[in-house]
């Protein structure tokens, strides 16, 4: 509610036309209205939130093996991998057996939302666990087992399955996928390999670069995920001619070695907007400039008469702009291109003139072409090459 014009009676109305009725307006759905800056509303909801809680029997087994997700996860440089665990049902104790996602380990210690360190977390609990053999994915679901070897099995077979399906390799089911994979293939890519020191950094700089490209070049993520940069980063990035890039991490020393002798460049950031930038200006330095074409110059052909041997002149008269020797020119006849090239040489009145302006008559001579008749348009332009920006 403390959005300025914030009006409750608007919103109820807009939400009964997505089908949710709230209690006042006839339904059975709560709502509260919350405001920080009048620091009013929270009783309300709490005492709403127990109110549905019971009403609807929510309730979790504590007296089972936990169960639960992760929220966050990172890399601290003491502690190493860490997790923040919300308990869905069970009692998580110092001691269980876990598997998180594609990691494993054991519950070395738990501390709650105030910093302290706990024994035990039950259902609706939050904790920050220790003991993890890596960081896993925020999202993924946290569950105890019984020992280390079937802790080992399930982590394992869930790595084998993303790997499997990361790599897998579907064709096009139809005509219109096919089209679709072809013009993708037109698209050139930027590979990155991302390592950041939480699960949540990786994921938004993985996000933040997917949405710089544009339809000629387009970031590839090969990897994001935490932790400090290893030897296996950088073996995947040399595979694919990638840069790693750093966020608050950086590389140990047998990956700076490998790094060094196999010309991965290493990137490190502390701001993403900083490395925003430089992605950019990676990707518009793999397209290389861009060629802006600007027309100068238009002048009919009046007659065409022998010039040599074998080659041909063309009489002209300049329609547009002026007619220059140095320029690039390309020849149209009924509005197709039948030449692309340059003026060999430029005449006027038996002159070699630099320039012919508009309303003027001159003799050309292509380079490397003799095909001209009578009626065809010269063209005559300038080529400027510019810095790609995305």
């Amino acid at each position: 509610m403390d959005k300025p014009g914030a009006d409750a009676a608007r919103i109820r109305t807009a939400l009964l036309q997505q089908d949710v009725q709230v209690e006042e307006m006839g339904g059975d759905v709560m709502d509260v209205e919350i405001s920080a800056i009048k620091k009013t509303g929270l009783d309300d909801l709490l005492e709403k939130i127990l109110l549905l809680a019971e009403v609807s029997e929510l309730k979790a087994n504590p007296d089972r093996p936990a169960e639960g997700t992760v929220i966050e996860a990172k890399l601290d440089k003491g502690k190493g991998p860490l997790a923040t665990v919300l308990v869905r049902r069970g009692t998580l104790k110092r001691g269980d057996i876990f598997v998180m996602g594609q990691e494993w380990g054991r519950v070395r210690a738990m501390v709650d939302d105030k910093g302290e360190t706990v024994k035990e977390a039950g259902p609706s609990t939050a904790v920050e666990v220790l003991g993890l053999g890596g960081v896993p994915q925020a999202g993924d679901v946290v569950t105890v087992v019984e020992n280390e070897a079937r802790a080992r099995e399930v982590a394992e077979y869930r790595a084998g399955v993303a790997t499997a399906a990361r790599t897998a390799g579907n064709g096009p089911a139809n005509l219109e996928d096919m089209f679709s994979v072809l013009r993708a293939k037109k698209v050139q890519e930027f590979p990155l390999v991302i390592k950041a020191d939480t699960q949540g950094s990786a994921e938004a700089i993985a996000g933040a670069v997917s949405k710089v490209g544009n339809d000629l070049i387009r970031a590839k993520v090969l990897l994001a995920s935490t932790g400090g940069i290893t030897e296996s980063d950088v073996t995947l990035a040399k595979a694919s001619g990638a840069p790693v890039i750093g966020f608050n991490v950086r590389a140990n020393a047998k990956a700076r070695e490998i790094a060094q002798r196999d010309g991965v460049a290493l990137k490190y950031y502390d701001v993403i907007y900083d490395l925003i930038d430089d992605v950019k200006a990676g990707m518009a330095g793999q397209l290389g400039p861009e060629a802006f074409e600007t027309v100068v110059g238009r002048a009919q052909v009046l007659d065409v008469f022998q010039a040599g041997k074998i080659g041909k002149a063309a009489g002209l008269r300049v329609t547009e702009g002026y007619i220059k020797k140095a320029l690039r020119a390309r020849v149209m006849r009924d509005d197709v291109i039948i030449y692309t090239g340059s003026i060999a040489s430029l005449r006027r009145f038996k002159e070699d003139v630099a320039e012919v302006k508009v309303g003027l008559e001159c003799g050309i001579t292509l380079a490397d072409s003799s095909d001209v008749k009578a009626g065809d348009i010269v063209e005559t332009y300038e080529v400027e090459m510019k810095e790609r920006n995305l």
